[in-house]
């Protein structure tokens, strides 16, 4: 599944994902950004919490985001696949100037939105320059290749990770989230194992990748981003191990990066951004 085609002289709209767990109200720049992409006050932001099952997260997610100035915000939920169908709910879809998943079991997502009309629509509104941005499970569901569910731990075993379809906004990267504090890079390195073209992202808590329509990472947060690039591995046993059985990979490129730091997604390189001072440059 490729992304939506963007149109001749457009451009592709920020592709948003969080790793969770973000600041909604004191210092809460991950948000502030994303409102400020959607237009500021002029924001009109499509809050979908179909992966939580908890009645009141689309109403919080319409009070964050109006706090933080958007004009209009309304939560759309899905409980059924026909409700994705619905024209009153496409009809809001194309009218957003910016499109948030909530957190919750991103499998709900895939399986209620997959392959309908309102998936269609948001993966052309974000090719004409609409902002799609999710936290946790509303992160992993953005790229085509979606982490479904896995085991914990640092090392990658064979089966510590299962695969399933995405929205497909993008198809460079597959992300994981809450990273750190819940010990998930072995599933990711896994997940890399099985696709070594794609690129891992693994999001801290209150950390997100600003995806801008060139394809470069810019990291925002109090956490960090770790990156993996397997484009240059040169072995892996994940072809002869048996289930639960340790994984060896050789050749992978990581990158731990924090706020200010970027990576380019088409030219898979890293820079400590506005880390640097103009002294380090020289």
């Amino acid at each position: 599944m490729s992304p939506s085609k963007v149109i001749e002289g457009a451009e592709r709209g920020w592709i948003v994902p969080i790793g969770g767990a973000e600041a909604k109200h004191n210092d809460a720049r991950i948000l502030e950004r994303f409102v400020a992409l959607c237009g500021g006050r002029d924001a009109d932001i499509v809050v979908i919490p179909t992966a939580s099952q908890l009645a009141d997260t689309g109403a919080r997610y319409e009070g964050i985001f109006s706090e933080l100035g958007a004009a209009r915000v309304t939560a759309i939920d899905f409980d059924t696949r026909r409700d994705a169908e619905e024209k009153n709910r496409l009809q809001r879809i194309e009218q957003a100037s910016g499109i948030f998943f909530t957190g919750g079991n991103q499998l709900r997502i895939s399986t209620l939105l997959g392959g309908t009309p309102i998936a269609q629509a948001i993966r052309a509104s974000n090719a004409r320059g609409v902002p799609v941005g999710g936290t946790s499970a509303g992160a992993s569901i953005l790229s085509e290749h979606m982490i479904a569910f896995g085991k914990e731990g640092s090392s990658p075993t064979a089966g510590s990770v299962r695969l399933a379809p995405g929205l497909g906004l993008t198809n460079r990267f597959v992300i994981d989230q809450h990273f750190r504090q819940r010990d998930r890079l072995g599933r990711l390195l896994a997940a890399l194992a099985y696709n070594p073209f794609l690129v891992g992202i693994g999001l801290d808590e209150d950390t997100a990748a600003f995806i801008n329509p060139d394809n470069t990472l810019e990291v925002e947060g109090s956490g960090a981003v770790t990156v993996v690039d397997a484009s240059e591995m040169q072995f892996s046993s994940m072809d002869q191990v048996s289930e639960n059985e340790p994984v060896c990979l050789l050749g992978l490129k990581v990158h731990i990066l924090v706020a200010g730091a970027t990576f380019n997604l088409a030219t898979r390189t890293a820079s400590a951004g506005s880390l640097v001072s103009p002294k380090q440059t020289h």
